[in-house]
Parts: structure tokens; sequence; C-alpha cells
């Protein structure tokens, strides 16, 4: 039994063993000529042909990992809303990995139509990490025309858009196409060990767990003197949430997910929460919540509570702490104590890498592998900012059903900004009581 760990055994890293969710429909072996023939690198050359919706940070850090996953992988589509995100994208791609970075300049693509011509251009598989309101669509359209595909989270803002990417997701497996989640905790060594012994009854059986998500204030993109309004909220979307889900879908939706496999992907019946702005004001801000507290409840009495905040000064750290009849473990220190006594000391490696290792493995090989726990842990998020803008209890039934949006549906540079900022350059937030999302 090991009693030590490295000190950095918990960076994000390789998808765990037993993933619930995962649908092997073929092995190599199996792997018919009629799958060679579908993908061109199987049916002649080496090449994965990779295209990349969304140049953000985020974005640009995928389409490295991409390549560094697979040498076979070539990069030849960008697209973004944005030009100069396109163009700085390219540039960093092809000083990191020139003879992987193969994009012309016709396959540069601009504007709200760009998702489907990169779609459209050629492409195996589909690098999706963009503006969250549009991943169940960009998704959906991916699949539609038989890509794989690497999805950011959230995989929805709202329970429309869950609904959608559930067809989705079931689609994908029907189409024998892959889907890997961005969920990427999931994925490393330590949490994959620790969690297996956790699900054997290590800690027996789990009664609460306290999930945290604690950090400065995110991504805060500056007005460009050029912007109209609706640019600058795409530009700065992380704090818009019609356009983010707010930051329950973009921060606690990790420790959500982890909560989830801990629970057996069980959904709670219901939640309850809190939340508001107290410390985070001006323009750049948006119309986000700077702090939230949701607790989930199961029917047998069984809770998870979730924190979070994005302020300036304060304490901050991520944790999972789940507490069970015979112990508790600290997943994010790969440590269970009580009646067993365990600490991780294996496999250190990088998550943002390992899923996209495993995703090329699962393309060559003929597999399906479709992270469809994404799904439900997203919607984990959904009801739990809906509780908190509201300050109303809300079932897992009635906000899967609802119809419930942040904003509108969709956007574009045509859309009239659905929040505007006052004098003082403060936009309007959700007000508990009063603010209906059913």
């Amino acid at each position: 039994m090991s009693t030590t760990r490295k000190s950095n055994a918990m960076i994000p890293s390789t998808r765990r063993s037993f993933l619930k969710t995962t649908a092997v429909a073929a092995s190599a072996a199996a792997f018919t000529a009629s799958n060679v023939n579908r993908f061109g690198y199987a049916a002649g050359s080496d090449e994965i042909k990779v295209g990349l919706i969304g140049c953000g940070g985020r974005g640009s850090a995928a389409a490295n990992d991409a390549m560094d996953a697979d040498p076979g992988v070539k990069v030849i589509a960008l697209s973004d809303i944005f030009a100069d995100k396109v163009q700085k994208t390219l540039q960093g791609l092809k000083d990191r990995k020139p003879e992987q970075t193969v994009v012309k300049d016709d396959h540069c693509f601009v504007g709200f139509d760009a998702y489907q011509k990169v779609i459209d251009s050629g492409v195996d598989v589909v690098l999706i990490a963009c503006t969250s309101i549009f991943h169940p669509k960009y998704v959906k359209a991916a699949i539609d025309a038989g890509k794989h595909v690497f999805a950011e989270k959230p995989h929805a803002i709202d329970p429309p858009g869950i609904r959608l990417a559930m067809e989705t997701f079931d689609l994908a497996r029907k189409k024998k196409c892959c889907i890997v989640s961005g969920l990427i905790y999931r994925y490393v060594p330590a949490f994959r060990e620790t969690m297996k012994r956790v699900l054997d009854g290590a800690i027996g059986d789990i009664l609460a767990i306290e999930e945290n998500y604690l950090r400065t204030p995110y991504v805060l993109a500056p007005r460009q003197p050029v912007d109209r309004e609706i640019e600058y909220q795409f530009r700065n979307w992380y704090h818009f949430s019609w356009l983010s889900g707010d930051d329950i879908l973009q921060s606690l939706v990790h420790n959500l997910d982890k909560a989830m496999w801990a629970m057996r992907e069980e959904a709670p019946i219901k939640a309850h929460g809190l939340g508001g702005r107290s410390a985070a004001f001006g323009s750049i801000y948006g119309n986000v919540f700077d702090h939230y507290a949701v607790v989930y409840e199961y029917a047998d009495g069984r809770k998870i509570y979730g924190f979070g905040r994005t302020q300036e000064n304060c304490h901050t750290g991520t944790s999972d702490i789940l507490i069970g009849t015979k112990g508790r473990c600290e997943l994010m220190k790969g440590s269970i104590t009580g009646e067993t006594n365990w600490h991780y000391d294996g496999e250190e490696r990088n998550g943002y890498k390992v899923e996209h290792e495993e995703l090329f493995k699962a393309i060559r090989s003929g597999a399906v592998l479709v992270n469809d726990y994404g799904v439900k842990s997203s919607m984990l998020g959904i009801l739990g900012q809906m509780a908190v803008y509201s300050g109303k209890q809300i079932s897992w039934d009635e906000a899967l059903q609802s119809d419930f949006r942040f904003g509108p549906s969709d956007g574009d540079f045509t859309t009239p900004p659905p929040v505007l900022p006052d004098a003082e350059g403060n936009y309007p937030v959700a007000v508990p009581g009063k603010t209906k999302v059913l």
C-alpha cells in the first residue's frame, strides 16, 4: 500500500479505463474495408485531417494537443467569428508544428457560417472549442456529416440544448463516430485509480460530496475600440450568461462531473442554491454571478454541495471531498483515509494530451468512443445555475423538460444585445426571487 505521492500527481491526464458510457463498436480486427475507405488516412495515407472551430486559447491548445497526440494528425482548416483570432492561431500552430499545420488561405474561415465550412472542408475530425452557446448546434452538424468530434464543455448551456446534445450523442454511436468530451478530469490516471477504489467501496457508501471551484475572474477580454456592443459581448463571452451559461457551466461543471462519476452517473432529484454579484463591477465582468452555492439532493438523502467564486483577493482552490460511511476521499490529492489509508503515487500525465491520444487511438482502431456522461454533467450544471438564478428549489425533471434559455437561442453580429450596460458600465444580472426560469 502506497503512502507517498508526487506533488503534481493531479495534473489532468488519461481517461479512466472503466468508462461506463464508452461504447466499443468494433475492434481493430473487425475494422472493415468500408470503414477503412471512409477515412482518407486509412485508405492510402497515415494522415488524419483535423479542423478547428473556435480559435481562442482553448481551441488553439486543443489543436496543439491533437498534433502532439498523433504524428499523423494534420490541421487543415480553422474557423472563428473573428479574423484576427484565426490568423493568431494559424501563426502559433505553424511556429510550433509547421509540418503538421497545413492550412491553406482558402481554409481559413471567418464568420457565423464558418463552422459548417470547416465541417465541409474534407476533415476527418472536428475540434469544437468556441462560444458555448454554439456547442450543441455545431456538434450536431459535425455528427450529421459523419465526422469525429472533440467537444469542449459544457455540452449545452440550457435544457433545449441538452436535449439536442442527448440526441446527437446517441446518433454518434449509431453512426460509429467518436465524441470525446472536454471534461478532462476523467482522463487523469490518479483520478481513475482513486475513483476506482472509491467505487469498489474503499470509503463505504457515499453520504455527501463537497465540490469547490474558487478562483479569480477568468479570461477578461477588454473591449476593442472598433467593437460594436454585440462584438464586444462575443469577444468577452465568458462573462455574458446568454453566451456562456454563467460560471457554474464554465468552471464548477468540472467538479460536478467528478461528483456524478462518484455517484455512478445517477442524477439528483432536486437542487436549491444561492448566488449573486458582490465584488466584480464594471463592463468587463459582463452579467454573470461572481459567487454561488448549490445543494443537490438525492432521494435517499445523499447530497452534493457545490461552491464557486470568481473574485480577487480571496481564498482560491479546487477540491473534491467525498465523505463515506468508512472514510473520505480527497480526489484532487489522490488520497483516501479511514478504514483504508492510501495515496496515489503512480503515473503522471497531462489530461489535455491524453484525451486526444485516446480519441485518435479509437479512430485508428475503429472503436467508437462516446463520452456522453458529459451531457448529464452539463445538465447538472444547468440545474444548479437555474436554482441560484431563481432562488427556487427545482427538480431535475422540471429543469430537463423546461424551455428556459439565458437569452436568444442563437446569435450573430446582427443580434440585438440582450443586455446593455448602464451609465457606470454595469450590466443587469439575475435577481434571485425575481428571475424566472420555469
